[in-house]
């Protein structure tokens, strides 16, 4: 088992018929939520910000091929009925269970296919590695792999699954991330540990520049293996919730290659995310890496106009593949080997690390290139 069903407490299933899917997850204990900040939000966060609120969940429920979003007072009584209808199957209180959508846009549910889905998927609750697979299928939508990620703590463990692939600049947590520890955690301490993850991981990715309707990262501990420390448990989270997020980028819509951005030397942590987040979602910047063209000037021109001070002319600037490093700019001089800086951008990953000269500040960002196929995927999307 590589995630979820890695956490003591923890049973799911899932089914994918078509464009169509289900994944239902049982487990009780504390828990909390970070959603988007996208003013059109989805009828589902809506419900789960304020259900959250209570800080338990039983179960959670996740349909994919409609996201429920933009779609009125209709649309919040059907996200109800979905709660409902995982409820009944698994007889526990309704308010406790956690749900998500993703999709099209402008949709409604088809409540009697998504009630004969949690009818099937119920009885089959387990936990094995088969389970976790078949609830991480569920749940993509352009997705072409699964996203898992388990971290092994002190006597405790913490799991997840993610959907994402397009759509995806978040500005709060992820597309749709479902985490679980067995560790015994308060209500306010997860909700700090998951904030604080999803800031610097989540909200670090880039593919398209786009903030869903839809984003929701939902956090639950079952309490199965005791009480642990805080910082160790908050930083398995953050472990977690990287690797998820690592996945999403690589996996973005038509991608060949993972983007990694690293800022060292800002003012701040938070201007360093900025800056790396700026150079991660350039489309100038991301074709170039489609192309294996080592062109530094669109790294250092989009960190100029991400709103960070700094002085351009004592920047330090490194191209790699995540194993060599090779430097394109020396205190603002330029020193680029150009066949060398495109022979390390022909693999599957690219890193660029930029050096501010203004700080201490220190982040990471991850994205991926922009291809054709990204067009191709999202011009045809609802037809």
């Amino acid at each position: 088992m590589k995630s979820i069903c890695g956490v003591e407490g923890v049973t799911a299933w899932g089914i994918k018929e078509g464009k169509y899917g289900l994944a239902l997850i049982r487990a009780d204990g504390t828990a909390a939520g970070v959603f988007t900040k996208n003013l059109m939000k989805a009828p589902p966060v809506k419900l789960m910000e304020e259900r959250m609120k209570l800080g338990r969940l039983s179960a959670v429920m996740v349909n994919s091929g409609c996201a429920n979003a933009y779609t009125g007072k209709r649309g919040y009584e059907d996200a109800v009925s979905m709660a409902e209808v995982a409820a009944g199957c698994l007889h526990i209180t309704e308010e406790e269970v956690g749900i998500a959508s993703t999709g099209v846009i402008g949709r409604y549910l088809d409540l009697p296919l998504i009630r004969d889905q949690c009818t099937r998927v119920s009885p089959h609750l387990e936990r094995s590695g088969k389970a976790e697979e078949m609830a991480a299928r569920a749940i993509m939508t352009t997705d072409i792999t699964e996203k898992h990620s388990l971290v092994r703590g002190e006597g405790f463990s913490v799991g997840g699954i993610t959907k994402g692939s397009g759509m995806i600049a978040p500005n709060m947590g992820t597309m749709i991330a479902l985490l679980y520890t067995d560790a015994e955690v308060s209500p306010q301490t997860l909700r700090k540990a998951l904030k604080d993850a999803s800031r610097r991981t989540f909200n670090r990715v880039v593919v398209d520049g786009d903030t869903s309707t839809n984003d929701i990262a939902l956090c639950t501990a079952t309490g199965k293996a005791g009480r642990v420390k805080t910082g160790e448990f908050s930083s398995a989270l953050e472990e977690c919730c990287r690797q998820l997020a690592i996945q999403i980028a690589a996996d973005g819509e038509g991608a060949t290659k993972l983007l990694e951005i690293t800022v060292i030397g800002a003012p701040s942590e938070e201007d360093a995310a900025v800056v790396a987040r700026t150079v991660a979602e350039s489309p100038l910047v991301k074709t170039a890496v489609y192309g294996a063209d080592p062109n530094w000037g669109r790294v250092i021109a989009a960190a100029g106009r991400a709103g960070v001070r700094f002085d351009p002319d004592a920047v330090n600037l490194w191209i790699g593949d995540g194993r060599n490093r090779l430097a394109l700019v020396k205190e603002g001089e330029i020193v680029v080997d150009l066949a060398r800086a495109k022979a390390l951008m022909q693999g599957k990953k690219v890193v660029f690390e930029l050096d501010l000269a203004s700080g201490t500040g220190r982040a990471t960002a991850w994205g991926c290139d922009l291809t054709e196929k990204y067009v191709e995927i999202n011009g045809r999307y609802t037809t």
